[in-house]
């Protein structure tokens, strides 16, 4: 389960990381990174390389433990420096508040996966032993955003409905169903109540989003670099979600 949630976790870090590197610029729903951010140019390219080299190590085991934590650290002050700049937007705006919990949940992911991988090499023995600490954070980080993420699909159900896939029936009902495992998911980890259940059919609830739900939207519209970022932000989410599944069996 950490090999499998380490792959899909780190496979949409290098998919972001070429989007920055093609667009040049901050843009919206594109992780971690808020479009009104400034000086989007030379620091969205080296965000972008900066994500390749995380995917990449992450990939490979080399430094796996530095690279999640980095990345933690990376998503965790962008989440709450960099969005909360629009904190109106945050309490009053889905499409704000989701693009803000993105990265703050990726964030506990990471931590998480930092305190699963195995130590790589003596220039991260200063990080070892905090990395307990983070993921016990990152773990409740992950929680309260699948909480977040549960009561938006209460608050724009019509509109989650209207992106299910019309081959599949009862729409509003589906709609109503994951909002529901969102939030018992989130309280299924956050209390350690069946946590590694909740997390690891979290997992595969978001590994079908991402073969039923965005793929066929990827292929129909190629060149709508939106729809692949959604695509592999459902993919992050599910190799997320099998990390805490994993950490949840080790730790209790």
């Amino acid at each position: 389960m950490v090999k499998l949630g380490r792959i899909f976790f780190a496979i949409p870090l290098g998919v972001f990381g070429i989007q920055y590197l093609i667009y040049g610029k901050w843009t919206g729903g594109l992780p971690p990174v808020p479009p009104w951010t400034p000086s989007g140019h030379i620091f969205a390219y080296v965000t972008g390389v900066l994500l390749l080299a995380i995917s990449a190590c992450l990939l490979a085991k080399k430094e796996a433990r530095f690279s999640a934590t980095l990345l933690g650290l990376l998503f965790l002050l962008c989440a709450i420096f960099l969005h909360t700049q629009k904190f109106s937007g945050i309490l009053h705006d889905g499409v704000t508040r989701t693009r803000a919990f993105d990265a703050f949940a990726l964030a506990g992911a990471a931590f998480v996966l930092a305190t699963l991988v195995a130590k790589e090499s003596a220039s991260i023995q200063v990080l070892s032993s905090a990395t307990p600490m983070l993921a016990v954070i990152g773990r409740y980080i992950f929680a309260f955003s699948m909480v977040i993420f549960g009561i938006q699909h209460f608050l724009y159900a019509p509109f989650i409905a209207y992106l299910i896939p019309a081959w599949m029936p009862a729409h509003l009902f589906l709609a109503y169903a994951t909002g529901t495992a969102f939030i018992a998911a989130g309280l299924a980890i956050a209390t350690h109540i069946f946590s590694r259940l909740a997390s690891a059919l979290l997992g595969v609830m978001f590994l079908l989003w991402f073969l039923l739900l965005h793929t066929p939207r990827v292929i129909a519209h190629p060149r709508n670099g939106d729809e692949l970022t959604s695509a592999f932000v459902a993919l992050a989410f599910s190799g997320a979600s099998l990390l805490l599944a994993a950490y949840c069996s080790k730790s209790r």
